[in-house]
């Protein structure tokens, strides 16, 4: 994989399925209404449904809320501690010797967030399959069904990385640093507060520009929009590569494809808020902004 890619077709999957040293994971979370009285913001639902009902052949399954999140804590999937993951992952047979493939159904954003945490750990050989499922069945490529049949356990040692993940101090210094822009992935109407959030108060991080995720995407084939075209979109926001970039969505996901992009085109100083409106729009104590 060269050097700032991430990225992987599906004509070169289909071209190293049978390679030993792959491994391909399905990451699909589904977030599924809350059951009424409940303070979370939706039920987090592994994906395992789907893989069994149809997967690309040798894949196994991550559920990234229930093996790859923080346990301790009311908000969903945040980042848990260097050793829970390096276990996580050798369980399920990543060792730093391979070459791992990600990908989710209907959005990438399962795929891209466990790209970025990979990478937050030093782990360099790590793609996202552009489109996902959804293209790979579009081009009537091969399934399997069935439990997942999963990798020998393995070893795999962390070599973490500053500066991948910041809290809402640093989030809420960020606002008025000169020389940073904090983008919202979230759609327009969100970030406006023109429509009820799901997370607590509507609206978004002080200052924040947005550049929503899902107009970074095909809606048909859910492959990524040309790299010029996010350029523009993250350009026309005031994001050039001299800033520093925090991004920010609901719960840490649907950032990181704006991040993928932005780590693809090049630029360095990335950063991620892993509580997000999860976390932000619930306290009081910090300033929201709507309009």
């Amino acid at each position: 994989m060269s050097g700032r890619n991430g990225l992987i077709t599906t004509a070169e999957l289909a071209g190293i399925l049978h390679q030993p040293d792959l491994r391909l994971f399905d990451c699909t979370t589904y977030l599924e209404p809350a059951p009424a009285g409940s303070n979370l913001p939706y039920l987090a639902v592994p994906g395992r449904h789907t893989f069994e009902a149809g997967r690309i052949p040798g894949a196994d399954f991550l559920d990234l809320q229930g093996e790859f999140s923080d346990p301790n804590t009311e908000l969903r999937f945040m980042m848990p501690d260097v050793a829970h993951l390096e276990a996580a992952f050798g369980r399920h047979g990543v060792s730093n010797g391979n070459r791992v493939v990600l990908y989710s159904i209907g959005s990438p954003m399962w795929a891209t967030r466990f790209w970025w945490m990979l990478t937050s750990l030093g782990f360099e050989n790590a793609a996202v399959l552009d489109g996902g499922l959804d293209k790979w069945k579009l081009e009537g490529r091969a399934l399997e069904t069935g439990s997942a049949k999963g990798y020998p356990p393995a070893t795999f040692t962390a070599k973490p990385r500053d500066g991948f993940f910041v809290d809402k101090h640093e989030t809420l210094a960020a606002t008025s640093e000169r020389g940073t822009v904090v983008v919202n992935a979230l759609g327009p109407q969100f970030h406006k507060g023109l429509e009820p959030s799901r997370y607590g108060r509507a609206g978004r991080v002080p200052g924040s520009c947005n550049v929503s995720a899902a107009t970074l995407l095909d809606p048909q084939t859910k492959a990524f929009i040309p790299l010029a075209e996010a350029e523009a979109k993250f350009k026309a926001q005031g994001i050039t590569k001299d800033k520093r970039v925090v991004a920010y969505c609901g719960g840490g996901i649907s950032a990181t494809i704006d991040l993928f992009l932005l780590y693809r085109l090049g630029y360095d100083n990335l950063t991620l808020y892993d509580g997000s409106m999860g976390e932000w729009a619930k306290d009081a104590s910090l300033p929201i902004e709507t309009g």
